[in-house]
Order: structure tokens, then sequence, then C-alpha cells
């Protein structure tokens, strides 16, 4: 596999929960796998052990002397490309004035890494790529490696985590990629008179997945295809969505050490000592715990719907609901929030930025759990909230749609308002109903998503891809 980032080494989201799990997952069932990753200035390597140096890359005709590093966590090689002037960085991705404008050779270099490793160190059978900054590792082996013996027989599967974020940079970079000349077209890369990374992945890799079978449907619509449904259509027989799986050891209210108190669906009486401590985290008074409580664990992003939850955010406090917030993002957003918690001090707590023991305390001692994304590839959060029996009020989208069920959860479909609202007067009429509402807890806290399956799913993909024959050219 080849990314930009894996828990725990280097995060942003959940990409880096993706490649910290599966890889491990597919271990335990006994596949052979390596995981190449940038070595970022936050990355410490002390228990690494330093594979080559110098490790040589070639870009563009010029030569850049990495070092490659090794260390072995779960049964799978992380191997660490090392190369200061592209990675030592206080960022992955951007600075204080932005993103970093050489990206585009940065991940160039990661992608001619990935195949580097294959040529003298690690030779497998499927290239697993991730995301935009990966893109040109399909690319580069339909193109200038299309005749190297040393790459016949190897698959490509790229997945999309969201298509939001496609890599793209002007046409006048190309120089300094490596691509062929025939690959600077609608028939390639180009996208828009640019060069999209995500759009080179989607177009040459052998297969192409994403995070979810719902996502995968959307992403083929104008509405979501950010420009690209018209080649995802017409690559619809190669596009598959599995739903990334969670870590169940670190997200488990029977075993986790964040949270006031351990429970089960088969003893729920440590989720109401839960939903004590969390209102006194967040400032909250704790008087009557009857009162249902609503969470949210977000970004402050337009993807997450937060316009949703500032229109209602005043008919949901005037229902009786008390409301704990943490997340962070737009300013604007930030400001809103802080105002709410101002102006209603006795039912809305706000903690602007991310801790995770907060964020573990907010899944275990909430009622409910506010997601009414515009759009969401798989999510995670609604997941975290079923095991701990937190039901999920989430916008029928993506993974969102593909993970919570009626009797789980509740959904609603319009991206307005007035259907999110409707979604919550709803639950709110189920939580007076105590034996129904527990049982929908106990529901919600039997799924199973756990990576196991997920990695199932990729196992089956990998044969698959062995299977085809690859395409010329």
């Amino acid at each position: 596999m080849a990314a930009s980032e894996a828990s725990p080494f280097a995060k942003t989201g959940g990409l880096a929960d993706v490649l910290g799990a599966l890889p491990q997952a597919l271990a335990r069932r006994r596949h052979e796998v390596a995981v190449l990753l940038p070595r970022y200035r936050s990355v410490a390597l002390d228990s690494a052990v330093r594979v080559a140096d110098p490790f040589p890359i070639w870009l563009a005709r010029r030569f850049y002397p990495a070092t490659l590093w090794r260390l072995e966590r779960g049964g799978v090689l992380y191997y660490f490309v090392d190369f200061p002037p592209a990675f030592d960085r206080d960022g992955y991705y951007s600075g204080r004035d932005g993103d970093f404008p050489d990206n585009h050779v940065r991940f160039a270099l990661l992608s001619r890494a990935a195949l580097e490793l294959v040529r003298s160190i690690f030779r497998p059978e499927v290239i697993h790529c991730h995301d935009w900054q990966t893109g040109l590792v399909p690319a580069y082996l339909r193109g200038r490696f299309a005749l190297d013996p040393t790459f016949a027989g190897l698959r490509t599967l790229f997945t999309i985590h969201n298509l939001g974020y496609q890599g793209f940079f002007p046409m006048a970079v190309w120089t300094d990629l490596d691509l062929e000349a025939s690959q600077l077209t609608m028939y390639g890369a180009e996208l828009n008179g640019g060069l999209s990374f995500l759009k080179a992945g989607i177009f040459y890799a052998d297969a192409i997945s994403t995070v979810s079978p719902g996502y995968a449907r959307e992403i083929q619509t104008p509405a979501l295809g950010f420009g690209l449904d018209g080649l995802l259509r017409a690559r619809a027989d190669s596009l598959s969505g599995i739903v990334n799986g969670v870590d169940y050891q670190e997200w488990n209210p029977e075993t986790d050490p964040h949270i006031a108190a351990n429970y089960s669906d088969a003893d729920l009486s440590g989720k109401r000592i839960c939903k004590q401590d969390l209102l006194q985290t967040f400032g909250l008074p704790a008087d009557d715990l009857n009162i249902p409580v609503a969470g949210m664990v977000t970004r402050f992003a337009p993807q997450k719907g937060i316009d949703l939850i500032r229109a209602v955010a005043e008919d949901v406090i005037a229902a009786g609901v008390k409301l704990v917030v943490l997340g962070s993002g737009e300013s604007d957003d930030e400001r809103f929030f802080r105002d709410l918690a101002r102006r209603h001090p006795r039912s809305v707590g706000v903690w602007i930025g991310f801790d995770n023991r907060r964020a573990h305390q907010v899944e275990a001692g909430a009622d409910l759990f506010l997601m009414p994304s515009r759009y969401e590839p798989c999510g995670l959060n609604q997941i975290y909230s079923l095991r701990y029996g937190t039901l999920p009020i989430v916008r029928a989208t993506g993974g969102l749609d593909d993970t919570v069920r009626e009797g789980t959860g509740f959904k609603f479909w319009d991206f307005s308002a007035w259907a999110f609202w409707e979604a919550i007067r709803y639950a709110l009429r189920v939580f007076q109903d105590r034996e129904r509402w527990t049982a929908m807890m106990r529901n919600a806290m039997r799924e199973d998503f756990s990576w196991d399956h997920s990695a199932a799913e990729y196992e089956a993909l990998y044969h698959q891809l062995l299977r085809q024959a690859r395409p010329a050219g």
C-alpha cells in the first residue's frame, strides 16, 4: 500500500485510520503487507531500521537521494521514504500560507518511491494506492514503465477516500512529473485544462474502490462526481465500494479507559454515569439525566452539514435537548457555537479543537449523535455511536446510509433544515418510549463493522484483480 498518512505515524483524518488498521487486518488473514509513507518531520523513527541510504529516486531526469526506513507493527512492514527537502516540514500538505506549492513534486516522489520499493525491496502482487497523493503510481505503470519487465503482472487498486480532494495542478507542472505526453489529455490525467492526480489514479488503475457502496453510487452522479462522474460511470464495472471498518479495541464501551464507567448491551447502567460525566465535563448541569443529550464530534466545514445544525439549533434547545459540541474548522462556525453556548449556558457545551478523551466521552455519554452531512464517503463517528448505544441521526448519504438502518438510528433524505428537524423530532418522540429506545440501543450496539469484515472484502477484490488480464497500453 502507498499512502500519504497512516495512524499512528501521521494523521489528519480518516485516511490515516484506514492505513493504520486495514493492513494489520490483512496481515491477520496471512497476507504479506507493506505500507509506504513519507517520513514527515513529526514521524519518529527511533525503532526503525535504515534499509537503504541512499534510496535513489529519479523524477524528470533529476536524482533525489532519499533514505528508506522500515519498522514492523502488527505484522505489517511500514516503510518511510525520507527526503527532508520534500517532507521535513511542519505540515503534511500545507503551511501558514496555504498548500505547499511543490505538492505535485512531493507526491510524485512518493509515487516513484513506491515503484522503487517494488523494484528492489518488496515485491507484491498488488499495489493498493490511496487518494490523490498516490494517483501517479498507476499512471507511471501504464506510461513510463509500461514495458519494464520488473513490473510485469503487477496489479493496481486505487481507493478514493474523498473525491472532493483531487490533487489539481496547472498543466505547466507536467515537466516535473515524468508523465508521457499521451497522458496529458482528457484520456489521461488532464482535467479542466490542468492535471489531476486523482483522475490519473482513476483512469489508469486496474480497479477502483471507494469507502462505502453508497458513495460508489453517488460519485457517478453530477451532484457528487466533482467533474469526474462521466469517467466513473465509464469505469463502473471496475468500481466497488467497501465500508471502512473501525477499531473496536479502541472504540468499545466495555473496555474504554477514557469514559467514566464501562457498560455493555447486557448491562447499560454505566451509560447513565457516562452521561452525567459528559455534562459535567462540558460545564452543563447534570441535575436531570432524563433530559436527552445530543452530541457532535466534527469538523466545521460545509461537507458536514454545519449550516443545518445552525438552522435548527434554537429549536433543538427549545425542545429541551442539551447539546454538546466538540470540533473546529471555519472561524464563522466556531464563533457561532461559542455564541450559542454563551446565550444558553445551561443547555449548550462547546469545546473548540479536538481532544481524544472528550471524543470518547461524547460517544459514551450522549443519547443522540448528529451527523447531517451534505455528503459522507464513509464516516466513522456514526459507527462509533452505534457501538456506544448513542443513536445517530444522519442524512442518508454515502456511508451514513449504508451503516445506519431502521432500528439502530434515524435517517433523513433531503438536505434541508426542515427534513433534519423532522428527524430530530421523531427521535425525541421515540426517546420518550424507554422500552423502544432501549431496544434500539441494544440493536445498535450489536452491529459489527470490524476491520475483519472489511479486510475480507478487500481480499476478495485483490483475488478478483489477479484473475483478470491486464489491459494493454
